[in-house]
């Protein structure tokens, strides 16, 4: 019996990696198993590729990856950019004043395009942990627009990730878009960017049929992903949005949810 998905697409953070952001034993057997059965593997994260080439690189990953939420799609073996969507540092700049003047101070950090671009963090921007080693802040907040942009991240000191996410699409006035990525991760996005919109890329170089594609999340940005796929699995620790429009649950990422669900359809085949 064949397996019923040709394509696998997998969220990282909260999604296939574990909190200290490495990929289980497990998981990696499931993942070379589904390959195995003729399952393809393709990586779909809201990392730029220069912060998740560390991850890709330790799983002997080869394949495409789309990467910037959907702004990149990057080829792995060739250590290239196929497609590089950057965002209007005009428009992003003109837009995030306006939610200022309606929500107050905004702290921002900025993903430059490109596979070289650094991950600039502007004045209070509180840094996470996964990519620390490819990042740098600057003291003025100006230093942020002086190169291309691939997307901006925003925090806000009193108002949580879905209000400011929130704020942002409806003060920006259609300059940008926003989406909550992860914890403390809101991110602007130019208008109509969403991860499905690389992974119909990815999968046109594949010559993937979305139906027969099943694709594991944890957070909103899944959501269009989950659209696009014919199966949607989000992850116990998923965002209520997320789980919401899942076809499936699995397990948390720390208990390799993942791998669960891959085992069964190899298993099942």
């Amino acid at each position: 019996m064949p397996v019923p998905f040709d394509l696998i697409a997998t969220d990282l953070d909260g999604t296939l990696l574990r909190r200290d952001h490495t990929v289980s034993a497990r998981s990696r057997a499931a993942l070379r198993d589904a390959e195995q059965a003729g399952m393809r593997h393709v990586v779909v994260t809201g990392r730029p590729a220069n912060w998740a080439k560390g991850v890709l690189d330790s799983l002997g990953y080869t394949g495409l990856a789309v990467c910037g939420q959907g702004g990149q799609v990057y080829d792995a073996a060739a250590d290239r950019l196929l497609t590089s969507v950057p965002l209007d540092r005009r428009d992003a700049s003109a837009a995030l004043a306006r939610v200022e003047a309606e929500v107050g101070p905004l702290a921002l950090a900025v993903v430059q395009d490109g596979l070289e671009g650094e991950v600039l963090f502007g004045p209070g921007f509180a840094t996470p942990g996964a990519g620390a080693d490819a990042t740098s802040r600057v003291r003025d907040a100006q230093a942020l627009w002086s190169r291309p942009i691939g997307r901006v991240m925003v925090q806000h000191g009193v108002l949580g990730d879905d209000e400011l996410a929130a704020a942002v699409r409806e003060f920006a006035d259609g300059l940008v878009d926003a989406v909550v990525a992860g914890p403390t991760c809101v991110e602007v996005l130019p208008p109509g960017l969403s991860k499905a919109v690389g992974l119909e890329l990815a999968a046109e170089r594949l010559d993937a049929d979305p139906a027969r594609a099943i694709a594991f999340g944890d957070m909103p940005n899944d959501i269009p992903m989950f659209a696009w796929a014919g199966h949607g699995v989000a992850m116990a620790n998923a965002h209520p949005d997320l789980a919401a429009v899942a076809d499936e649950m699995t397990l948390d990422h720390m208990s390799d949810g993942v791998a669960v669900v891959l085992e069964r359809l190899v298993a099942a085949a």
